[in-house]
């Protein structure tokens, strides 16, 4: 298994605009000027490793080893009912920090629950990623804000390495939620789980069934032998371009609705900090909701994307 490879480009980062002067923005695009203190991510001890020296490396340096929660999911629905998001993509869910017992903790700091997560990302030069969300963040029972503001408050207040004490000192209030939401779009996009199903032949069908083994040995046997590599912008200070770089080999798990298949967990352990660091994928430390056969992946509908339900979550 191969993990996740940050790989940097020489190029130049684009300008981000001042929308406003509130303490939220900022004229320069926080992750623009970040440079972790942490050394090369592939030098460094990952999450979860359950050595002495690691328990000690985190008690005196959080923003360089995620802990608690160490054990991290990227998680993509496919959602049909009504259908969210382009018909041949999987779509977001979250980026969820678990312990490493499968266990975890959510709502870890009210005072960072931001509102307008539209606003937060314009004024901190993150229109790429809020442009990218409105097409591939979307739920089908809420409207999109409501969804991101709870992502952010539920799971990305309870990452180590997000916290503000671990961002620049001059940094705008709300620039952990941007960094949460950039790493979270940067990683989606390096997980074509659709694209990977394809390849194996498996499409959206109304009357085909498919195995659990099928999937999951479909989506193991893709992503071991492609590398998909998607470029970030803005995440050095020296202005170069990085790739999210994937070439492994991993078994996700799969959860299911009614006898259809809805989402899928992507598990990484990670080294250094979640907004640089290296993303190492493992096997899924639970099983998912399928059954082991008879499981539907039925097309999604056109003209409907659900982004604009105002139900809560």
């Amino acid at each position: 298994m191969l993990s996740l490879v940050l790989a940097a480009l020489v190029g130049s980062s684009t300008a981000v605009p001042s929308i406003s002067m509130s303490p939220f923005s900022s004229s320069v695009n926080v992750l623009a000027t970040y440079n972790s203190t942490c050394g090369n991510p592939s030098t460094l001890t990952a999450s979860c490793d359950n050595s002495s020296d690691s328990d000690s490396f985190a008690a005196s340096n959080s923003c360089c080893l995620e802990s608690p929660s160490g054990l991290i999911q990227q998680v993509q629905f496919w959602d049909t009912d009504p259908s969210t998001g382009p018909s041949d993509s999987w779509t977001i869910h979250g980026l969820w920090p678990n312990h490493c017992d499968g266990t975890y903790t959510e709502n870890c700091d009210s005072s960072r629950d931001y509102s307008d997560i539209t606003s937060l990302l314009q004024d901190q030069g993150a229109s790429d990623t809020l442009n990218y969300m409105q097409t591939y963040w979307v739920s089908n029972d809420e409207s999109s804000e409501k969804f991101w503001e709870h992502e952010w408050s539920t799971h990305g207040t309870c990452y180590s390495t997000f916290n503000p004490s671990c961002l620049p000192a001059d940094s705008p209030q709300g620039a952990d939620a941007v960094a949460f939401f950039q790493t979270t779009v940067n990683l989606f996009k390096s997980l074509p789980t659709y694209t990977w199903l394809e390849k194996a032949g498996i499409t959206p069908d109304d009357d085909k069934t498919y195995t659990l083994d099928e999937l999951t040995s479909a989506l193991k046997s893709a992503s071991g032998v492609s590398r998909t590599c998607v470029e970030s912008r803005g995440m050095r200070a020296d202005g170069r371009l990085f790739l999210f770089c994937f070439a492994m080999q991993v078994t996700p798990s799969l959860d299911c609705r009614s006898g259809a298949v809805s989402e899928i967990y992507w598990w990484f352990h990670l080294k250094g900090s979640a907004i640089d660091g290296q993303f190492v994928p493992v096997d899924a430390l639970q099983a998912g909701s399928c059954k082991s056969s008879g499981i539907k992946y039925p097309p999604k509908t056109s003209g409907d994307d659900g982004s604009d339900s105002d139900s809560d979550f």
